[in-house]
């Protein structure tokens, strides 16, 4: 049996041409008379500066057929972030084109964003502005240009204009800021809210960053994960502002068929996350990891390179660590909620005897222990005299703080260093409600149900012979997804996941392209998965024992698996 047959297809990728730029679209929609943006709907679109309206209408429609299974072939007009229809550039008879629209709004080309409505929800809403107009106990509001399309971009945050080059970095502000020339009453209600921005905003606004018309290279063998991701990010020619492309060989040094920059670079930053839980600069449980100070590894700067391949893999489209204490994360975020336990604590001795300090009944006791312990406490700084027993509970806090932050501040501060890479730790510490989650151990796990939701069918035509063996599948595939979540399989959720697009959980920046379902032919009976375009295809089996056992099978014997 060829194992090609149930392996993850690669897609090989193609070079860009140099005189095509990244721009954004996304959906419009009618809501309460009112055109307002599709939230989750902005996509990447690369253009020639020179496009004009039709061509940027043409290319912005076909990108969202292709990714939005709600957008079909009814007519639809381009439209700029204000919903006013682009035909030339606002305020002049100048006729649209992408080059002069960026010279006058002043933005990089990919900080732009233009939407695409169907006509018929332009001309309604045309039809009710018109009427509003009319009457006679309107409300008359007036805003300059820059305003109006500031408001209606309601998933970006403000920006000033740009002055220099086109890859200038975004810019962040929390609630108590002020941007340039504003005030806080002004920016309070000028732009949209930084703390109602999704943690997919969040990671898409800090990856318009990237260049996705150059690359870092990684060759990457997946019995030695570590090895290669080093070699990678310490290469002079390494930029987290560059695209990732990753090339896997297999365990034999033979390479495999394919490059692609979207299924194996998120395959290749789940196993790095997973690899770096184990490194010698963590401690702690394995789903608590705090970090404490390596002599070895702060020579090899691993602190500052550990912090830097998170940052990378978040804004990159791969999962976060999820292993991170939630004390570690919140000091770094400037949080101050400290809640460690000593638990916590991996020296048995120190545990033992903070244990002890912990459960103490009288006050006699506890000075005893704090006199025949008092080497220890007072390299902590939490030696004192007692009066009462309930000191306890803040000598063990304040011990706990100190063995898992302030004896490892040196390497805390390198690893936030890293953590800086494409303004991660800023956009961090703005939001830390928001992106905390990303980096530390939450006990949600995915559903059977959620699963099932996640990836849409591409059924064959109703009534024929094709369409009733999909919709037979379709049954397996609901009970297969039930069996992992019942543990009644040797397969896991996460791990079909991963089989599938190159991640074991939901990353960050969310799933784009959308995952998919589709159905092989009767000849092929082992699943098989693009992982560039998120699509898994199932076989057309006439058993679910048959199908239950070969996908297992595909599943287990896919290229990674061995890793995990």
């Amino acid at each position: 049996m060829h194992m090609r047959f149930f392996m993850r297809e690669k897609k090989k990728a193609g070079g860009s041409p140099g005189n095509i730029s990244w721009i954004s679209v996304g959906l419009m929609r009618l809501k309460e008379g009112v055109l307002k943006t599709v939230r989750g709907t902005v996509l990447p679109l690369l253009m020639r500066p020179e496009s004009d309206a039709d061509e940027l209408q043409r290319a912005a429609e076909q990108k969202m057929k292709t990714f939005e299974r709600n957008v079909h072939g009814v007519p639809y007009v381009l439209l700029y972030p204000d919903g006013t229809k682009i035909t030339n550039i606002p305020g002049t008879e100048v006729p649209f084109t992408l080059n002069e629209y960026k010279e006058v709004v002043g933005k990089a080309y990919q900080r732009i964003t233009l939407y695409i409505c169907t006509a018929e929800d332009f001309f309604t809403s045309s039809q009710e502005t018109s009427s509003e107009s009319n009457s006679s106990d309107s409300e008359v509001i007036i805003m300059s240009p820059t305003s109006a399309e500031f408001n209606a971009a309601d998933t970006l945050v403000w920006e000033p204009a740009e002055s220099g080059s086109d890859s200038a970095a975004p810019v962040l502000f929390s609630d108590s800021q002020e941007g340039p020339g504003t005030s806080g009453g002004v920016l309070e209600t000028a732009c949209y809210r930084v703390d109602q921005q999704s943690l997919s905003e969040i990671t898409a606004n800090l990856a318009l960053e990237i260049d996705h018309r150059a690359v870092s290279r990684f060759n990457i063998c997946r019995s030695n994960i570590w090895d290669g991701a080093v070699r990678g990010f310490k290469r002079a020619t390494f930029s987290e502002k560059k695209d990732i492309l990753v090339k896997f060989s297999d365990d034999e040094g033979r390479f495999e068929e394919g490059l692609d920059t979207g299924g194996p670079k998120r395959e290749f930053l789940s196993l790095l996350m997973k690899e770096l839980n184990k490194r010698p600069i963590f401690d702690g449980p394995v789903e608590s990891r705090y970090l404490v100070y390596n002599s070895t590894a702060f020579r090899e700067d691993e602190y500052y390179l550990a912090g830097k391949m998170i940052a990378v893999s978040i804004v990159h489209g791969g999962p976060g660590p999820n292993f991170l204490s939630e004390d570690l994360v919140n000091y770094i975020s400037g949080q101050s909620s400290f809640k460690a336990s000593v638990g916590d604590i991996t020296d048995e001795e120190i545990g033992k005897v903070l244990q002890e300090i912990q459960n103490s009944p009288l006050v006699e006791i506890l000075q005893d222990l704090m006199i025949r312990n008092s080497a220890m406490l007072q390299t902590a700084g939490c030696f004192r005299h007692v009066r009462s027993c309930e000191e306890k509970k803040m000598i063990v806090e304040d011990y706990l703080k100190w063995y898992i932050i302030h004896r490892n501040n040196t390497a805390i501060e390198r690893f936030k260093a890293g953590l800086e890479s494409l303004q991660f730790l800023t956009a961090l510490q703005q939001h830390p409600t928001v992106l905390t989650p990303a980096l530390y151990h939450a006990d949600v796990k995915l559903s059977a149900a959620e699963m099932e939701n996640r990836f849409q069918p591409e059924f064959s035509q109703q009534g024929s012979n094709r369409r009733a063996q999909e919709e037979k599948a379709m049954s397996y595939w609901a009970d297969y997804l039930l069996d992992c979540e019942e543990n009644d399989n040797s397969v896991t959720l996460e791990e079909v996941l991963m089989f599938a697009t190159g991640v074991p959980c939901v990353p960050p920046a969310g799933m784009s392209p959308l995952p998919r379902l589709q159905f092989l032919c009767s000849m092929s009976t082992f699943p098989m998965a693009n992982t560039c375009a998120n699509i898994l295809k199932l076989p057309l089996l006439d058993s679910y024992r048959a199908f239950k056992a070969n996908t297992n099978f595909g599943i287990n014997n896919s290229p990674g698996f061995g890793c995990l």
